[in-house]
């Protein structure tokens, strides 16, 4: 089954999950904002991104300018920093099997059906 890492207030987040609507596939939602991801969740999604932690933060997030922007971080400190703040996490993600995908824009979800 596929699941959809959804933010209801992201219009990108809202347009991912119409097109999963759309697709007649099963998926889960899950609100990363309300029950935000652990450390190893998102290293999970990493993984199946292929994407290095910086890729998968929100840059123009004021927490992350006010907090993090001009540090030299590693790896590991970025990781737990999308735990602590799941608003720098890029959205929506979608996730089929062992491959995943950012849907900025949307339409990448369709690599996934």
């Amino acid at each position: 089954m596929m699941k959809i890492y959804h933010n209801n207030r992201c219009s990108k987040s809202r347009s991912g999950l119409e097109i999963l609507n759309n697709s007649k596939q099963d998926y889960e939602v899950i609100d990363y904002i309300k029950n935000p991801l652990s450390e190893n969740e998102i290293k999970d999604i990493l993984k199946k991104l292929n994407f290095t932690p910086i890729q998968l933060v929100r840059k123009n997030e004021a927490i992350w300018k006010e907090n993090y922007k001009r540090k030299e971080l590693s790896d590991d400190e970025i990781i737990k920093a999308l735990a602590e703040h799941p608003k720098l996490i890029e959205r929506p993600i979608v996730v089929k099997g062992d491959k995943a995908v950012v849907g900025r824009p949307p339409e990448n979800i369709k690599q996934l059906l």
